[in-house]
């Protein structure tokens, strides 16, 4: 049996895709270690959303290299340049997320003996490696994984042998779907996953099942869009999917990951309603615009206009009380001129999204907008900074306004020191200090009054 170390950057469906990759390793006898110099196999799950990002996973994967006998490299970089990896003189082997698995041990992934499997409800953990901090690091992703994990119908849990999830303490992560059905003219990433291919709902909701009856109490429903799940099989399928996946027995939390606008608008209505019908969703969504003018849209090729993320947003202010609205905004586009500028931040004016990824345009290879003659980087840098000014003003008011007031909260993760990351029901944040002396740890559920905040999040005292 072989011993792995697993690295993975990026986005939380990146990061789903590593669990997959582990539940099938563990599963077959192989176990992980704590380093990639203890490894039989180092496994790296790239990233490559920008060029900085690119320059990083080539800096990892030479400095893995140097650790570890046998080198994988997989995920989006080495689906859409895996060329590169050669170029660099990085010897490795450079597969498919699907390939991974087979691969260890020159193919031989043995059938796990039942007998060995962890007892039901028992939960398996990832007690690998983490993602490189410091000069390597890109996003600070735990490199974990977790797997599919089939449910007996109507049994109440996994079968005996059925292969365990894996869990990211109290976090279970749920890929829903692979794929998208955008052509944006800037993405790379397309290029690694293809277009939608989407699951069946049952099959989907025996692998949320799976996780809460591992231990997890936040469920991260991820994919490259979730909002078009269903979309290849002739149907919009995600209200349905969360519906049943609120209808699992237990008491947890369901986060809805990134969502394009227009695979929303479609179905916001029927969307929106299934969020003020069921607790357990957590009132936020991920509804990336990118930029407040149209005719740059139409440039970037993102299908949907202005008027359609603002219905979106009305659409979900009219069926909650209390919501989330997070999004996204690239500046700098080659053809993004300072009107256009103005105009997005106008919208972020408008919409007061809570959370903003604000991001500077880069090149990606083999994209159609890499061939536009691009802005200056200094004009890229102004208006990133006038943006982020007014980002980090938003977030502010939101947090300064939460003070004085109660919030169940559920413990989510451990914090600095002997404090507890936790999210109120709208998934904002909530820092709880002295946790061990209130006798709180990560699954548990709180009330907690609103103290203070530090832009970004708010301080919470239990009741």
């Amino acid at each position: 049996m072989a011993r792995y170390h697993i690295e993975t950057y990026g986005c939380t469906s990146n990061r789903g895709e590593s669990r997959e990759i582990e539940r099938a390793l563990r599963d077959g006898g192989h176990r992980p270690v704590g380093s990639p110099a203890e490894a039989d196999v180092a496994i790296l799950n790239t990233c490559t959303v920008v060029e900085k990002t690119e320059r990083n996973m080539l800096r990892r994967a030479k400095e893995l290299e140097a650790e570890t006998a046998d080198l994988v490299v997989t995920g989006c970089m080495a689906l859409a340049q895996g060329e590169q990896f050669r170029e660099e003189g990085v010897d490795a082997r450079v597969l498919h997320w699907d390939e991974v698995p087979a691969a260890v041990r020159n193919g031989e992934c043995p059938t796990p003996d039942a007998s060995a499997s962890p007892a039901v409800g028992d939960a398996v953990r990832a007690d690998g490696a983490s993602a490189v901090d410091g000069a390597g690091t890109v996003g600070g992703d735990v490199a974990d994984a977790t797997g599919t994990a089939g449910d007996a119908a109507g049994a109440g849990g996994p079968s005996a042998g059925d292969p365990e999830p894996i869990l990211d303490g109290v976090v279970g992560i749920l890929p829903i779907a692979r794929g998208c059905m955008s052509d944006c003219s800037y993405c790379i990433t397309k290029q690694a996953t293809g277009k939608i291919d989407s699951p069946p709902v049952e099959a989907n909701v025996e692998k949320a099942r799976a996780l809460v009856h591992a231990g997890a109490k936040e469920l991260r429903v991820t994919g490259q869009d979730t909002g078009v799940y269903g979309w290849d099989t002739g149907e919009r399928k995600l209200p349905e999917l969360l519906d049943r996946i609120c209808a699992i027995d237990g008491d947890f939390r369901v986060r809805v990951g990134m969502a394009n606008p227009k695979g929303v608008h479609g179905i916001r209505e029927d969307l929106a309603a299934v969020f003020a019908d069921n607790e357990k969703l957590y009132d936020f969504l991920h509804v990336p615009v990118q930029s407040g003018s149209d005719d740059v849209l139409g440039d970037m090729r993102r299908q949907h206009q202005v008027r359609e993320f603002r219905e979106v947003v009305a659409t979900f202010d009219d069926a909650l009380g209390e919501w989330t609205l997070a999004t996204d905004f690239i500046v700098g586009f080659p053809t993004e001129t300072d009107a256009d500028h103005e105009r997005s931040l106008d919208l972020l004016r408008e919409a007061r999204p809570e959370k903003i990824n604000v991001t500077r345009f880069s090149k990606r290879p083999g994209t159609d907008a890499a061939d536009l003659k691009g802005l200056g980087g200094t004009k890229k840098k102004e208006r990133s900074k006038e943006m982020s000014d007014l980002k980090m003003d938003l977030m502010a008011e939101t947090y300064d306004a939460m003070v004085g007031e109660r919030r169940e909260v559920l413990v989510v993760e451990p914090g600095t020191g002997d404090s507890v990351k936790c999210r109120d029901p709208a998934y904002r944040q909530v820092i709880v200090q002295n946790a061990t002396e209130h006798g709180l740890e990560p699954g548990d559920f709180a009330e907690v009054e609103v103290t203070s905040h530090q832009t970004v999040y708010a301080f919470g005292e239990p009741i």
